[in-house]
């Protein structure tokens, strides 16, 4: 096996490493948005400054978990784009 499939191999386990972090991140993104509607809607309800803290709290939470997904995905087509192009090369 030449340097070149040797590269390509490793390409494609970061890229699966990657598909896994996305998806997990993916799935605790989602559950981060159902807390935070949860916790906007009692402060909205009730108006307590402690729901209105807890509302501003997973809206941080869901913010940070959307930058890691949006993280992942850039580092999975950047992965992807040079896997094409050594596939190019390859082929």
């Amino acid at each position: 096996m030449g340097w070149l499939e040797r590269r390509l191999f490793r390409i494609n386990e970061r890229l699966a490493c990657l598909a896994e972090e996305e998806r997990l991140a993916a799935a605790e993104l989602e559950m981060h948005r159902h807390l935070d509607d949860d916790a906007r809607r009692d402060a909205g309800v009730t108006g307590n400054p402690i729901d209105r803290e807890d509302a501003r709290d997973t809206a941080a939470d869901v913010a940070r978990f959307e930058q890691l997904v949006a993280g992942a995905q850039k580092r999975r087509r950047r992965l992807e784009a040079k896997r094409d192009r050594l596939l190019a090369r390859l082929g």
